[in-house]
């Protein structure tokens, strides 16, 4: 699988959005989800990305991060080099969702985030929404302490401006190294995130790639123009709709979520795929 850089760290160009594995009502059992990160993992996923708020409701907070840390667990050795991903700054009222962006509730997160992982320092920790009632520059400063006492390896900042990605770049500094934005062929409201990012050395982490769990099942008649290109090149909406994410610059790295072995392993494909130009532009104009 080709490669690419988040700060420090080589990872796969296609990384593993977990959120799907603890949320969706019909969620796949607990064996079938560590078979998808295994799968993912045998396919050449080095990133996978989860929150400690993934999960079905309040009682059972922080569900995607104990299961991704099993499923690496079992996985064996082949593990080793996988960079976990997760966010902190989403609470959880019943099945409501809620923020806390304050310095202590990130601390309080980023602690129990690291428990329930089983490691010394997370790999990379990300604010997962900004919140409206703490000062954006407070909630950046408790990442940099978190970075500065080695509890987080790396930083990331999620559903941020391009105001957001600089004030995070003048306080956090050199430990940030990834944005996570949502961006697809029906949402591309964030491709100047996307940009500035890529202009300024940070990975670009699209989440709902295929438009969310939701409407992924559509996106082959919501986006004619990926099932046309799919069509001709004998492959899947979804492998072209990634192939497309990769083309857009190379600090992309998509975060497909998946619920079965077969879609990982067509996701894990798309970094083969070359889109011909004329593709590309056929895509961009849709």
């Amino acid at each position: 699988m080709e490669q690419r850089r988040i700060g420090s760290q080589t990872v796969g160009a296609v990384g593993l959005g977990a959120m799907p594995l603890s949320t969706k009502d019909d969620r796949p059992s607990h064996d079938d989800a560590v078979a998808v990160v295994h799968a993912a993992l045998d396919a050449g996923v080095t990133l996978v990305d989860t929150a400690d708020a993934y999960s079905r409701d309040e009682a059972e907070f922080g569900h995607g991060e104990s299961l991704v840390a099993e499923a690496l667990a079992s996985y064996g050795d082949g593990a080793r080099d996988v960079l976990v991903a997760t966010k902190g700054g989403h609470t959880r009222r019943g099945t409501d969702w809620e923020l806390d962006g304050t310095p202590a509730y990130l601390r309080r997160a980023c602690e129990a985030s690291l428990r329930r992982l089983g490691v010394d320092a997370i790999g990379l920790y990300q604010l997962h929404r900004p919140d409206p009632a703490t000062p954006w520059e407070d909630s950046m400063g408790a990442l940099r302490a978190l970075a500065d006492e080695g509890l987080v390896r790396m930083v990331g900042i999620s559903n941020a401006d391009i105001a957001q990605i600089d004030v995070a770049r003048s306080i956090v500094g050199d430990a940030l190294v990834s944005v996570q934005n949502q961006f697809s062929p029906g949402y591309r409201s964030s491709h100047g995130e996307l940009e500035h990012c890529a202009a300024h050395g940070l990975a670009f982490l699209p989440w709902s790639p295929f438009g969310g769990v939701t409407a992924a099942g559509s996106l082959g008649s919501t986006a004619p123009a990926f099932r046309e290109v799919a069509d001709e090149l004998g492959v899947s909406v979804y492998r072209v709709t990634l192939a497309w994410h990769l083309a857009q610059a190379d600090a992309v790295v998509p975060i497909p979520g998946a619920s079965r072995v077969a879609s990982i392993r067509d996701s894990a494909a798309a970094a083969d795929l070359q889109l011909s130009p004329d593709h590309l532009a056929r895509l961009d104009a849709a």
